[in-house]
């Protein structure tokens, strides 16, 4: 396992597009593919079996964990094979990688929370100071695509904080919101702090749709039976978590820390579903309306017509 280092706190900056790498060296057959995923209780129990050679066949992986910050800006460095990202930065990586159409997060009543010290009103957010978890995670498209139409003249200014310091911050009174995700939606009272709103709630109301959060992507360059062969690891990884829960349970909580037993078990069951044995036909329908949506108000590249096709 490859340590990473914490990010830092700092202002949100527009992604840029980077040149597709189409001459980047590529893993040989026998050498591991390189994969960097989050220490969250859902990423760690879908690929448990994976990273643990427990996929018969499956090629071996060696595995990064990183918060959602960094592996955005590993996938626009192409930096990985494989990458736990945020389906709001597809748009600048799509020239090299593919939407692995299993092995993320989608779902309905998982949406990211807005929270605060004090309880208030949309409108109170209003030149107000804004934790956010990553200035190109989804949680921020949605929370962007909500303050366009609920906070009258917008919010002040916007910092980015690894997500398990949100929290304390609101708490502290060093900002003023926090936008939060993961297990923060069943913790948050812990800090005193009280939801304001629910972007899932707000997107599933004015969609229809699930809340798209985190995407499986891979290198193009792999080649149509390499990212098959992911596409079957990750498939049958998630099978095998889900009939023997039992067994990933001590990498889940090594790697969610302090993370309680009954609230990793939450957090499993909300964010590995359906979806992430296969998006489907509604979960595509929720990427492309959300990356579309976006793209309709400016806030990210418009897509290609065959832009999120698989192999």
């Amino acid at each position: 396992m490859t340590p990473q280092p914490s990010p830092t706190e700092h202002e949100p900056s527009a992604p840029q597009p980077t040149a597709p790498q189409p001459n980047a060296p590529q893993p040989a057959p026998h050498q591991p593919l390189s994969i960097a995923y989050s220490p969250c209780p859902n990423d760690t129990f879908v690929f448990h079996a994976w990273a643990h050679g427990r996929v018969p066949g499956a090629p071996a992986i060696d595995v990064t964990f990183a918060d959602i910050d960094i592996t955005n800006g590993m996938a626009e460095r192409g930096e990985r094979d494989l990458l736990k990202v945020s389906y709001a930065v597809l748009p600048w990586i799509l020239r090299d990688y593919t939407l692995v159409p299993c092995g993320g997060a989608l779902g309905r009543g998982c949406g990211p929370l807005v929270l605060t010290k004090e309880p208030g009103r949309a409108k109170d957010l209003a030149g107000k100071t804004v934790a956010v978890p990553s200035d190109r995670s989804t949680a921020y498209l949605l929370f962007r695509l909500w303050a366009a139409g609920e906070v009258p003249g917008g919010v002040g200014r916007v910092i980015v904080l690894p997500f398990d310091q949100i929290m304390p911050a609101v708490r502290d009174g060093r900002v003023d919101a926090g936008l939060v995700i993961h297990e923060a939606r069943f913790t948050y009272q812990n800090y005193g702090l009280h939801r304001l709103a629910d972007m899932g709630e707000h997107w599933e109301l004015t969609t229809g749709l699930p809340i798209p959060l985190g995407a499986i992507v891979a290198k193009r360059s792999l080649g149509a039976e390499r990212l098959r062969a992911v596409a079957e690891a990750i498939r049958t990884s998630v099978r095998a978590a889900w009939d023997d829960p039992a067994a990933s349970r001590d990498y889940v909580l090594e790697h969610a820390q302090e993370m309680d037993p009954a609230v990793a078990d939450q957090h499993i069951g909300l964010y590995v579903n359906e979806f992430t044995a296969d998006l489907g036909e509604d979960g595509y329908a929720a990427v492309r309306g959300l990356l579309t949506r976006a793209a309709a108000e400016g806030l990210v590249p418009p897509l290609g017509h065959d832009a999120l096709e698989f192999v």
